[in-house]
């Protein structure tokens, strides 16, 4: 990676941890044993775009209502990180990528760390021919949390915590955090 790519890979990992989301940094040959460590219960998921690694067998990718309704974790890919904001976008895909984000207790979003860019205007840029084209993403930041009805409730809208897998080169030795 470059200089100006591992500045984005470490502030992305600190506006994560200002959102207290917590990021595990893993070589695509140690991706199931990670991933392993960190899910909760019922996982479920979509297939994963990235050459070196897919969901393992243990996670359910043939997703129903009442499948994702059962579930405590989702895994799903992102295809950008936003180190100034600890964002990810997800992207909108026919396998239901966003819902499954959306309709569990934890969220495992899966990029790679090539795809953190440092910030909103150079996420548009890589997203503005994709949108234009007519597809679709959300920019997610952080666990759901509202304060509407006054205390702070986590999970109201969404996920109630969400662990980032960046995916290194095998040669980085899986960076743990």
């Amino acid at each position: 990676m470059s200089i100006n790519q591992d500045n984005n890979v470490t502030d992305f990992q600190q506006s994560l941890a200002a959102l207290d989301v917590d990021v595990t940094y893993t070589a695509p040959a140690a991706f199931a044993e990670t991933l392993a460590s960190i899910v909760q219960g019922e996982t479920i998921g979509v297939p994963l775009p990235f050459d070196s690694i897919s969901q393992p067998e243990w996670i359910d990718t043939e997703v129903t209502p009442a499948k994702l309704n059962a579930a405590q974790t989702s895994v799903t890919p992102a295809s950008l990180g936003i180190a100034d904001y600890g964002s990810v976008v997800l992207d909108s895909t026919t396998d239901g990528a966003e819902q499954i984000s959306l309709f569990v207790d934890l969220h495992i979003p899966v990029l790679s760390a090539e795809d953190i860019v440092r910030s909103m205007s150079d996420a548009v840029g890589h997203l503005g021919p994709k949108l234009r084209a007519g597809g679709s993403s959300i920019i997610a930041t952080g666990p759901s949390a509202t304060a509407d009805m006054g205390a702070l409730v986590k999970g109201a809208h969404g996920p109630k915590d969400v662990h980032v897998i960046v995916l290194t080169d095998e040669t980085d030795g899986g960076n743990n955090e």
